[in-house]
């Protein structure tokens, strides 16, 4: 299952054939998502209380039976759908209360899970709450459900500690720690029938989109809603061969209508164990992953793990460092804007500064919310672009599992500025893009430990030294790794890498599948050596011409002759004051030359008398070209239409083109020693 991306940019009224513009279309589904959101905010604020929430949890009705799995069903099986109603002489559809009933549903299903947590966490609530014994750690875990991490805890922990400093007592539950939620403004058409909405797909590249909206913002009767045809334009993404599911409509702050397009395709099945051939990533800070490829060899009472040794990286330093400007400049922005709210409820409406700080206050939280979508949208093109690069490298290298390290616990502590940078990568967002296009691909994707990574080494597993560079192995740093047992030097993420791939394969049979979610992950540590070595190499060029000879056919024996020739061919004339020269030199250079003197010397064609507009070396073989700003246009000049294009390009780029990253070789996965002798290294091929 996957959700594309679309939007409607206008549609037909079916009934007139009316042809209805993208303003027009967007202020009718504003109108239906409006009536859908007050629905849903009324039934969700109904309900935000620990004895609707309880009964929600049990699964069952007043009369024992299993709730059903669809959320509007649901309440009206528990009979709350009456709690909440529209406005007196408003016109609504049964369709459009179920696509409200079934968002309040979901809204109220996903407070459970932080029910459960904040329940456990008040009723073992320790007596310093700044740190816990170990007898408090375990009886909180004996209440937690499965999979709770160590940050979800503290995060909870933090947030009924600043409850209790301000109200002087511990909350009931999570109804009176949190405010009920916040309701977007976007309407669930998988909750409607054909009566209200409906979906087909025309061809491989559009869908067609039947949807009845109203006509004004609070319909009297059914005459004021009209059926709307709407062409969807499939992205690339969206294949022949996917099914389409009934979208999400949502307007945005942009004016434009956002159709959330779920669509599902077969994928091929994946195992948990019984891998040979892996690929293992590490995080980084700016070396976002870090990865290997390693080989489960040997018999199988002494399996051992192997590796090539070559790194593969992923080098985001700079969209990095783009997106931890872009942090500073946010909090920034926040602490000006609630500095100026301060200021203005200090004063009070009377006085006439208090209009000005207002102003400034809401010219800030625009401009926050600015800043706020481009960290999003730099999250997620980082996260999709690493994760199709950690695919792709999988495909190339015959590897059919993918083993990511587990830092779900890693956060900011203390003013240590790197653990900061690291606690805002998009780690959640890379591992869940990895596991949709791995699913995609018939690749298994599982978590492993990650304490100890760094700490041991891969060849020896003695205790490892970190440096900040390989030339500077008497200071402390976290860059480079040098085991001072074997001499094992290498970068410390690459090391990390080889000791996750090594964990993920020798604990295989140890790996758990949630049945939930479908996630995979080794809980169990199995510590082993990783070996380096040769792969086969390739074919040699003198190899590949002795093939290509024995495969040509016999030549006959005898001098080699022409059938009709007499004579010698003649000797072709030489030009004139080049007769010592060979025919094979070039009468031009083909590489730009530059003398002392500044002159430039280009093939033939060019003018070699004019000097270079800049000193130094010419662009070309490694060479960066010099910045050349554009003359400033004299009076109004219409610019041409390439370079308003090239400058609208330039403006929309996200960075990208500062990311480093290994390139993707199809490699053979046939390295390491061979089965029989696991300590002799197999020979390179000769033919």
């Amino acid at each position: 299952m996957a959700t594309a991306p679309c939007t409607a940019f206008g549609g037909v009224v079916e009934g007139s054939g009316e042809r209805v513009g993208q303003a027009v279309l967007y202020e009718r589904v504003g109108f239906l998502a409006q009536l859908s959101r007050e629905l849903t905010r009324a039934l969700v604020a109904s309900r935000w209380d620990e004895g609707s929430l309880e009964v929600l949890a049990a699964g069952v009705d007043g009369r024992g039976e299993p709730l059903p799995s669809k959320g509007w069903m649901a309440l009206r099986r528990l009979n709350w759908q009456h709690t909440a109603s529209f406005a007196e002489g408003v016109y609504v559809s049964d369709r459009v209360r179920r696509g409200a009933e079934e968002y309040a549903a979901r809204t109220l299903r996903l407070a459970l899970h932080r029910r459960t947590v904040v329940a456990a966490v008040l009723a073992t609530w320790p007596a310093d709450p700044h740190r816990r014994t170990q007898a408090e750690w375990e009886a909180l875990q004996a209440l937690l459900p499965s999979g709770v991490g160590h940050a979800e805890i503290r995060n909870r922990t933090r947030q009924v500690r600043a409850y209790v400093a301000e109200h002087g007592r511990l909350p009931a539950g999570l109804c009176e720690l949190e405010e009920p939620p916040q309701i977007a403004a976007q309407v669930l058409l998988a909750a409607m029938d054909r009566q209200q909405v409906t979906l087909q797909r025309v061809d491989a590249g559009l869908a067609r989109l039947r949807v009845k909206l109203p006509l004004c913002p609070a319909p009297g009767s059914g005459r004021e809603w009209a059926w709307h045809v709407i062409d969807l334009r499939l992205p690339a993404t969206v294949g022949p061969e996917a099914v389409l599911h009934t979208p999400t409509l949502r307007p945005t702050r942009g004016g434009r209508i956002a159709v959330d397009l779920p669509h599902s395709r077969p994928a091929p099945a994946t195992k948990a164990s019984g891998h040979t051939v892996a690929v293992g990533f590490d995080w980084g800070v700016n070396t976002l992953l870090t990865g290997t490829v390693g080989r489960l060899t040997g018999p199988k009472t002494a399996r051992r793990v192997v590796t090539d040794g070559r790194p593969l990286l992923f080098d985001a330093t700079a969209v990095s460092a783009k997106l931890h400007r872009l942090r500073g400049h946010r909090e920034h922005l926040a602490a000006r804007r609630d500095h100026y709210q301060q200021l203005a409820d200090g004063l009070g409406a009377p006085l006439l500064a208090w209009d000005d700080l207002h102003r400034r206050a809401a010219v800030l939280e625009v401009e926050h919310a600015r800043v706020c979508a481009r960290i999003r949208h730099l999250n997620d093109a980082l996260a999709w672009a690493a994760a199709r690069w950690a695919v792709d490298q999988s495909l190339a290298l015959g590897a059919s599992v993918i083993y990511l390290e587990d830092l779900a616990t890693l956060e900011a502590r203390g003013k240590r500025r790197g653990n900061a940078r690291l606690s805002g990568q998009v780690r959640g967002r890379v591992v869940e893009a990895i596991r949709h296009l791995a699913a995609t691909a018939g690749i298994t994707v599982v978590t492993v430990p990650a304490r100890g990574t760094s700490a041991r080494c891969p060849q020896c597993l003695g205790p490892l030294g970190h440096h900040p560079a390989p030339d500077r192995l008497a200071e402390r740093g976290w860059t480079w790794a040098h085991c001072p047992s074997c001499g094992l030097s290498m970068d410390r993420d690459h090391a990390a890498a080889r000791r996750i791939v090594s964990r993920g394969l020798l604990a295989q049979p140890h790996t758990s599948t949630d049945r939930t979610t479908g996630t995979r992950t080794i809980r169990t540590t199995a510590e082993g050596t990783v070996t380096c070595v040769r792969r086969p190499k390739k074919i040699t060029r003198r190899l590949r011409r002795a093939r290509r000879a024995q495969a040509l056919p016999a030549r006959p024996p005898g001098p080699k002759t022409t059938p009709g020739k007499r004579r010698p061919t003649p000797a072709r004339p030489s030009p004139a004051g080049r007769s010592s020269t060979s025919r094979r030199m070039p009468e031009v250079r083909t590489v730009p030359a530059t003398t002392p003197t500044r002159v430039v010397k280009r093939p033939a064609g060019h003018d070699t008398q004019t000097p270079a507009p800049f000193p130094g070396r010419v662009p070309g073989h490694g060479v960066p070209a010099p910045h050349r700003p554009e003359p400033a246009p004299s009076g109004r000049v219409r610019l041409p239409r390439g370079t308003c294009r090239r400058r609208a390009r330039a403006a929309q780029r996200t960075g990208f083109h500062h990311v480093h990253a290994t390139e993707v070789h199809p490699l053979t996965p046939r390295f390491g020693p061979p089965e029989g002798d696991p300590t002799r290294p197999r020979r390179a091929r000769k033919a």
